[in-house]
């Protein structure tokens, strides 16, 4: 299945579906991983949230201060995430991504997750490239081996160690901190969570 096709399938999902996700998405109280992620940038650092889903990450860091740009690629998520936040969110494909130092941090909450891996290298380039030196991207995946299409979406899960193999050939990034979490929606407890930290070198 090719790259486009994968991604089409995942919008299209997202799309239908953009009310109920968000409704599942949006209240869940993600503070902990958060605040992990907020204590390593300056104040008032601009962050992009790279695929905002809902706009629950968005919103809190604006609440807090700091320079938040959102985008994601499924118009139905940026009309109801622009809502929620009250900024612009603009639709945009991972790959669109063209900045050059321009983010203290980006934030890639259970989103690049859906590429495949051939992409997912290209646009951790272009992640890395729109950081600033020794900026910082949280992002996060469901804990397997597993790729290819799961309920209706793309999906490319990892272990620590997978993700460590995979992370060598993406230079100029290194993994800071890594740690395992539970699906914090309800009755979700089991399915797991890698969550990183990479930093730009």
């Amino acid at each position: 299945m090719s790259g486009k096709t994968t991604t089409n399938k995942t919008l299209t999902y997202y799309n239908a579906n953009a009310e109920n996700f968000i409704t599942n998405t949006q209240f869940i109280n993600f503070k902990e991983t958060q605040q992990r992620f907020l204590q390593l940038l300056p104040a008032h650092a601009c962050i992009l949230d790279f695929g905002c889903g809902s706009g629950r990450d968005t919103k809190y860091f604006l609440d807090r201060g700091y320079q938040v740009e959102a985008t994601d690629g499924a118009a139905e998520i940026c009309k109801l995430a622009s809502e929620y936040t009250g900024i612009a969110v603009r639709q945009m494909l991972f790959e669109e991504l063209d900045a050059v130092k321009r983010y203290d941090g980006i934030w890639a909450c259970s989103s690049i997750l859906h590429l495949p891996k051939a992409e997912l290298l290209s646009v951790m380039g272009k992640m890395k490239n729109a950081l600033r030196d020794r900026g910082i991207i949280y992002t996060s995946f469901k804990y397997g081996e597993f790729e290819g299409e799961r309920n209706g979406r793309y999906f490319t899960d990892f272990t620590k160690d997978s993700f460590a193999v995979f992370m060598k050939q993406a230079g100029g990034l290194r993994i800071e901190d890594d740690w395992i979490t539970g699906d914090v929606r309800p009755g979700r407890g089991n399915e797991m969570w890698l969550n990183l930290i990479l930093r730009r070198e």
